[in-house]
């Protein structure tokens, strides 16, 4: 089912409403659901699915995973939360893994986009190139 524009506008709206200092803020997104649904005006139904898919698009975009082979030393988790906050703003929340597969160096996921510095991601982009 296609979204009227209105019902996109006024999810921007609400989404931009939300935010407090760039970020999104738990607190306010249930506020304006809640005041919505309260409230129900006219095409509120499509404004709030317009919504969700924001808010979930934000916090998939403010929601890191690191994969190393090894356990990551303290030092190194700094320095990815430093550059992943300077690529992509702060409020990045960074999770690290261990994967033993990587066979060594680091893979890092933000939302869709992928950082890979691994060794079996080197390994696999030369044998396509072969």
């Amino acid at each position: 089912m296609k979204t009227s524009k209105q019902a996109r506008r006024d999810a921007k709206v609400l989404f931009a409403a939300c935010k407090v200092n760039g970020v999104v803020d738990d607190g306010r997104v249930r506020d304006v659901v809640r005041r919505v649904l309260e409230a129900r005006p006219r095409g509120y139904l499509a404004a709030l699915g317009c919504f969700r898919r924001l808010v979930k698009l934000d916090i998939d975009r403010r929601s890191a995973v690191a994969e190393t082979a090894v356990p990551a030393s303290p030092s190194l988790e700094a320095a990815v939360r430093e550059q992943l906050a300077r690529r992509h703003g702060q409020g990045v929340q960074v999770r690290f893994q261990v994967n033993p597969s990587l066979v060594g160096g680091i893979r890092v996921r933000v939302g869709s986009d992928i950082y890979d510095g691994s060794v079996s991601g080197r390994l696999e982009a030369l044998a396509s190139s072969l």
